[in-house]
């Protein structure tokens, strides 16, 4: 009987002791392969599809690139990147990382000259290289982590003690001294039921005495086996597996306001780009005029020579040149700063040479041209002087409205936005899941009124060792299944003080109503959101029609004046009047055109129809198609 005990006993000793023996980086690898299974399924009920969320830094990274690449300096190794931290008695890299994947932006190789990247280029880098949107993915990722935490409730955990003890003591009356010593093992296991069930085990056993075969070694064996069972108060998978439930709707929850968050952040990164190449036209804008004045100066003081020009006129025009060299400066500076922000924005160094690519400007325009084309807008080239009508305006002629969320054709269209703002955007389902997490948590509440009845139960079998430790003088354990003891308990507490528990129900029930006041909010917030977004959209394309035609007449005026200067039949207060007229033109326009883009990337973000993913790529939604914007204004570029 023993020896089959011995036998049975062993492998299971032996399978304690291994899963004790794992390695950091085993027990890392098992961490990473829970939390991508628990990520995974939550992207699938959340949006229906899943990709990876990479946490760990690749072996290389375009901020690292620039920094060597570029000569840059820097003051630490830490400023490269984790991997080219030193070892120390805290930190050794080979063991603590795993080794680095290609990075994602391998593409992207700075050389010596700077980097040139264009809108699209600035989101991939941005996903890759931002310390918030890092932050953002490692507070998901823990989410994951702390489900897989809370599920371990339910998993059967096993675990393994091994003691051992030795004691010297006097002997008799001889002088010499008497030496024992006590060796146990003791594997066991627990298990958690979502119906509240418990259950326990254990095995303990003398260690030394079976596996060497000492027969002058007494040992026994003795197993435990317990169960509890409650009947009223916490019985049920409703009040047992609240932590975990709520724990895996933390985790879809994380997961839809990370798909939001992706596309916030494209709308940041292009509107930051969007701000670089407008700063930069305006550098050049300012550029033009500072020469166009200079070029005025100089002729100005030809003429004034030649006692065409009034010496007032000419310091008049050296005075605008004066200020116009002062705005070129601050337009030069200003795109520095706004560059150094961007590159912040992406996670780059500051001192880093990047720039971006005027083709993407270019493009927005071309695109701003054909939906103004389309519409019968002239261009600027060929804007003419409006028909004269007869008589003057007063106040009885109507003048029409600007379009208005709350009427015609917009509202229509803002209706439609906002239907489909309802439909799409996650945070709406999850403020409906919120009231369902409050109702669940009200009957939890309730149950804790109940009387509570639990039914036990215990069985026992085996024997230690007649003495505590020694070698000598001892008997074996027996381990009989026919002397097994057993026992049950039966638990009542009656529901005679429930006081804190009638608290806590009263403060659930306050919890529902708080939630749904709080979904009442986010849908109101909603609509607002979508009717701004809308006013903004029609009011920036209003702003671009007439600033597209504020360009033509600002280039004509220019024109006119130079000639009627050279004719004489103009000062030159009304060329500076019409130069300084033309460079303030020009801004409004290129900001018009930005800002129409940047609010047309806004509305699909905030309507939950721009595609993001966690590598930066993103793609936008036909919202003409949608029915949300006249057909005239097609948003995708083609």
């Amino acid at each position: 009987m023993k020896s089959r005990a011995v036998l049975v006993l062993i492998p299971v000793l032996l399978a304690v002791v291994a899963g004790g023996c794992r390695s950091a980086r085993d027990w890392r690898k098992r961490a990473d392969r829970r939390a991508e299974a628990y990520l995974s399924a939550a992207q699938r009920g959340a949006t229906g599809e899943t990709e990876p969320i990479a946490i760990e830094t690749p072996a290389d990274t375009l901020r690292r690139r620039l920094l060597l690449d570029q000569g840059l300096p820097t003051h630490d190794p830490a400023s490269f990147g984790i991997r080219d931290l030193p070892a120390n008695r805290y930190w050794d890299p080979a063991t603590r990382l795993e080794p680095g994947a290609e990075p994602a932006d391998a593409a992207f190789a700075p050389g010596d000259g700077p980097l040139r990247i264009g809108l699209a280029d600035a989101v991939r880098i941005a996903a890759h290289n931002s310390r918030e949107f890092q932050s953002h993915k490692e507070s998901l990722y823990s989410a994951a982590l702390a489900l897989d935490l809370e599920g371990k409730a339910f998993r059967t955990v096993f675990s393994g003690l091994l003691s051992a003890a030795a004691t010297s003591s006097p002997g008799g009356e001889d002088g010499d001294r008497e030496s024992s010593h006590g060796e146990e093992a003791k594997p066991g296991f627990s298990r958690q039921f979502e119906n509240g069930a418990q259950l326990t085990g254990a095995i303990a056993f003398n260690l030394a005495g079976m596996l060497t075969g000492d027969r002058a070694t007494a040992w026994g064996s003795v197993a435990d086996l317990g169960v509890s069972i409650p009947l009223l108060r916490g019985a049920g998978t409703l009040v047992n597996r609240e932590s975990l439930t709520q724990a895996e709707r933390d985790l879809v929850y994380a997961v839809r306001e990370f798909e939001q968050y992706k596309r916030d952040f494209v709308v940041e990164v292009e509107g930051a780009y969007l701000s670089l190449v407008l700063a930069r036209r305006m550098r050049a804008n300012e550029d033009d005029n500072y020469r166009r004045v200079m070029h005025s100066t100089r002729r100005s003081r030809r003429m004034a020579d030649a006692s065409r020009m009034s010496k007032a006129a000419f310091d008049q025009s050296y005075q605008s040149e004066l200020a116009a060299r002062t705005s070129w400066i601050g337009a030069c500076q200003g795109y520095e700063a706004e560059l150094e922000s961007f590159k912040l924005r992406l996670g780059l160094p500051p001192d880093a040479r990047v720039e971006p690519r005027e083709e993407d400007l270019e493009a927005l325009q071309r695109q701003a041209e054909g939906m103004l084309a389309a519409e019968g807008t002239e261009s600027t080239e060929a804007t003419e002087e409006p028909a004269a009508k007869e008589g003057s305006v007063g106040a009885e002629e109507a003048i029409p409205p600007p379009e208005s969320v709350d009427e015609g054709e917009l509202k229509e269209r803002t209706d439609r936005a906002i239907a489909l703002a309802f439909e799409r955007r996650l945070d709406v389902r999850t403020g409906l899941d919120r009231i369902e997490d409050a109702q669940r948590h009200l009957a939890i509440a309730e149950d804790a009124l109940r009387a509570e009845v639990t039914l036990g139960g215990s069985a026992r079998v085996g024997e230690a060792a007649t003495a505590s430790m020694g070698r000598e003088g001892r008997d074996h354990g027996e381990f009989r299944m026919r002397d097994a003891t057993y026992g049950a308990t039966l638990k009542v507490d009656l529901p005679l003080d429930r006081t804190a528990e009638s608290v806590s129900y009263r403060n659930a029930l306050v919890a529902v109503e708080r939630a749904v006041r709080d979904y009442q909010a986010l849908e109101d917030g909603l609509k607002r959101t979508i009717r701004q977004d809308m006013r903004a959209l029609s009011l920036t394309a209003e702003r671009l029609r007439i600033q597209y035609r504020a360009v033509g007449l600002a280039e004509r005026r220019v024109r006119n004046q130079d000639l009627l200067l050279e004719a004489g039949r103009a000062d030159m207060t009304d060329v500076l009047d019409a130069q300084a007229a033309l460079v303030s033109a020009q801004n409004a326009l290129y900001s018009a055109i930005t800002s129409h883009r940047e609010d047309e990337l806004r509305l699909q973000a905030d309507l939950g129809v721009l595609d993001a993913a966690a590598d930066g790529a993103w793609g936008e939604s036909d919202l003409a198609g949608l029915g949300i914007l006249p057909a005239r204004e097609r948003t995708v570029p083609d």
